[in-house]
This record gives structure tokens, sequence and C-alpha cells, in this order.
């Protein structure tokens, strides 16, 4: 898996995924891969789930669920890893557009939702369970109980990946999830702007106050 995720880049090297040795984590660069320890990762895993990553931003707009859904696919279809892609925007769920997945979640015998599946990757969105046009109005704790659902309350299976693609802000929704789960490392997705750099670094502080490892990398595209 290390060496699937290393030669996609810089695509890639932002992420943190940890190793088969305690305590370890090793950051996945365009030439190298570097351990560095690690004190986070405070909340319990998911079972069959080796890494959960999440893609964040701290602002909306910028082409994080674009990256999520890209890495996602390349993950499972180029170096054929078990992928799993949770939608945690409650409010703004756009995975199942991405994804081209409009059915409901059928309920295992375990009384588990059963991931919707395309492109090789098993997706989960709470845009699964409503009315596309219907609107989420819930206070703080149904989120979370929604969150609850959508991550333990799911029958993923066995996974390489789950990629978590966040909703923008630094809400109780992030909070939650970075203290619930135990996250191998954090994407940070951003455009050159200030105004989204800004936010995007407030996503970063979060993650690093609540001790999930993030580095930066960067990718310039001239047209």
């Amino acid at each position: 898996m290390l060496k699937s995720l290393q030669s996609m880049g810089s695509i890639y090297s932002t992420a943190v995924i940890r190793s088969s040795q305690p305590n370890l984590l090793l950051r996945i660069g365009a030439n190298s891969v570097t351990p560095y320890s690690a004190a986070a990762a405070t909340g319990s895993s998911i079972d069959g789930i080796k890494d959960i990553v999440a893609v964040a931003s701290g602002k909306g707009g910028v082409g994080k669920s674009t990256t999520a859904v890209n890495l996602a696919v390349a993950l499972a279809k180029k170096f054929h890893l078990k992928v799993g892609l949770l939608d945690a925007d409650i409010y703004g769920p756009s995975i199942p557009t991405m994804m081209n997945l409009h059915a409901k979640p059928e309920v295992s015998k375990e009384m588990k939702m059963v991931p919707l599946e395309n492109y090789g990757v098993h997706c989960m969105s709470m845009g699964f369970l409503v009315d596309e046009d219907a609107p989420i109005v819930w206070r703080g704790p149904m989120v979370m109980s929604a969150i609850e659902k959508l991550t333990r309350g799911v029958a993923w299976g066995s996974l390489d990946i789950l990629l978590v693609d966040m909703p923008p802000g630094t809400g109780d929704t992030q909070l939650s999830i970075s203290q619930r789960l135990k996250l191998s490392g954090a994407l940070i997705v951003s455009t050159p702007q200030d105004i989204a750099l800004i936010d995007a670094r407030r996503g970063a502080n979060m993650f690093l106050k609540v001790e999930v490892p993030v580095r930066t990398s960067f990718f310039a595209c001239f047209i």
C-alpha cells in the first residue's frame, strides 16, 4: 500500500499513513517515505479498516470533494486497494452526485448499512438517505448522531483505507471525527487565493490541536 501511495507523488504527499510498526507514521512524499513518531490518533479505529485519512479544507468550494473522489478512485483502480469513501458533509453531501450513486443502502443482518459501490469504491453519504433537494435542518447533537451512524453503523468490511470527505469549517463535525476516529492523517486542500489559504491554515491548525498529523505540499498547474 505504501509503495502505491508513494508512486502517486505530490497528489498524496499531504497524507500520513500509519505503518505496521506501533507508534510510527510515514509521510508519503514524491520521492521518499519519511517516518516520524506520532503521539496522536487517540480515537478508536473501525474494525477492518487499516487507515483513515481525512480530506479537509476549512473552506467550501476549493475542490475538496473532487480531490477525495479522484484520490479514492485512483487508489482503487490504479493501485488495486480496497477503498472506502465517507461523505461527512451532512448539510451538503456531494458524493452521491460525484460518484453517480443514487440508490438507498441496504441493511445487513447485523443491522448495519451496506455501502454503495461504484468505480471500485465503497461509499456512504447522508445523500443516500434523504431526497436530493431535501434540506437537512439539524442541530449539533443530531449531526453527531448521524456521523456515528455513518461511521460505525456501516458494514465497511475489510478496507485498506477509508477517505473521509470532511465538511468545510472547524466545527462540531470536524472535531468529533478527529476525536472519535483514529485518523492516520489529514490532507488539506486549498486554492492559492489568500482568503482560501487563511481558512486552510485554520483547518490544519485544528487537526494539529487534536494531534492529527498534517503535512503540506503543493501542485502547480500552468495554463
